[in-house]
């Protein structure tokens, strides 16, 4: 079978390989980057700091589509002329139109970073994190009108570690979609594979974050939430506590949940009689550490913490020896 890839990253690269352990022809690599960067400045980036997904391209010496959109015309005629059997994309903004997804000899397929129906969407690795989910998983499924919901191909479930970030829950779910990416096409051109359409009661779908969700609201979440809240934004984008007028970003890796007892230990030893929820409550400026009070009553004890700011950063134990 010949299939032409579209994708990014991890999921660009893990596809890939897994494409190339079915032993299929890959016809054609289109990157998500070459959509939203100027060539001139992608040609460089790609000199500069090779990524997983170039060195597989040069090594192997895959021929790279250059267009735009997944939806032009330049797109259209290359699928034609390489005769596709399969479209296979991974990690892809770009909505596909019916005439492009119609063009393969065999389907257009989607890899999707959830359980489907469940956690639709641009988010699937930070939303599941954050909704306190124990397990994700991968989703191979065609693609129609709508985003993440075709008829399923094949799923995968994986769990989630209490400590995992979305980093490591990302890592985890293109392994996953490589091993499964060769069973599926291995299978997808002798037919033995039947879709099975998507349960709509089931569906859930969750659009893009905000700005606002980074803030840290120790008075509207419990500690439980808030340390889910640290890790599932964790590696692209950082989570914030608010303390006078200044920034806390606190490291996803060093985080401990102190239940009511020792948080009442806490407020003893520091003669805090009428603690304030979102306050403050035991700090150690030597680890860089600050411990919050929760609206439950537990609090959480952040240690690693660093001032936002370029010339905020270096003060940072400075600030914190000087809260209490």
């Amino acid at each position: 079978m010949k299939i032409i890839i579209l994708g990014k990253g991890e999921m660009l690269s893990n596809l890939i390989e897994g494409t190339l352990d079915a032993k299929c022809e890959i016809a054609g690599v289109f990157r998500y980057e070459r959509t939203i960067m100027p060539e001139l400045l992608l040609s460089l980036r790609d000199f500069f700091k090779s990524s997983p997904d170039v060195t597989l391209i040069k090594q192997h010496k895959l021929h790279e589509i250059k267009c735009k959109s997944a939806n032009c015309e330049k797109f259209k005629k290359e699928v034609l002329k390489l005769n596709a059997d399969v479209i296979l994309v991974g990690t892809w903004r770009e909505k596909l139109k019916k005439e492009i997804t119609d063009l393969p000899v065999i389907a257009s397929v989607n890899v999707h970073p959830s359980y489907l129906p469940k956690y639709r969407g641009p988010n699937p690795y930070l939303q599941t994190i954050l909704h306190g989910e124990n397990k994700s998983g991968i989703t191979f499924h065609l693609i129609d009108e709508k985003f993440d919901n075709g008829a399923i191909l094949a799923q995968q479930e994986i769990d989630i570690m209490p400590d995992d970030t979305s980093k490591e829950l990302k890592d985890r779910t293109v392994y996953q979609a490589r091993k499964l990416c060769s069973s599926i096409l291995s299978n997808l051109g002798s037919g033995l594979i039947i879709p099975v359409p998507q349960n709509e009661k089931e569906a859930t779908y969750y659009s893009n974050i905000k700005a606002e969700d980074m803030m840290l609201d120790f008075e509207r979440e419990t500690a439980e939430k808030i340390h889910a809240r640290i890790r599932a934004f964790h590696p692209w984008l950082p989570c914030y506590v608010s303390h006078r007028n200044k920034y806390f970003i606190p490291n996803p890796y060093k985080l401990r949940i102190l239940d009511e007892e020792h948080t009442e230990k806490i407020l003893k030893k520091r003669k805090i009689t009428t603690p304030k929820v979102g306050a403050i409550i035991d700090t150690n400026y030597k680890s860089r550490s600050i411990t919050v009070m929760c609206r439950d009553w537990k609090s959480l004890k952040m240690t690693g913490v660093y001032l936002y700011g370029f010339f905020n950063k270096p003060f940072t134990r400075l600030f914190i020896k000087n809260i209490l």
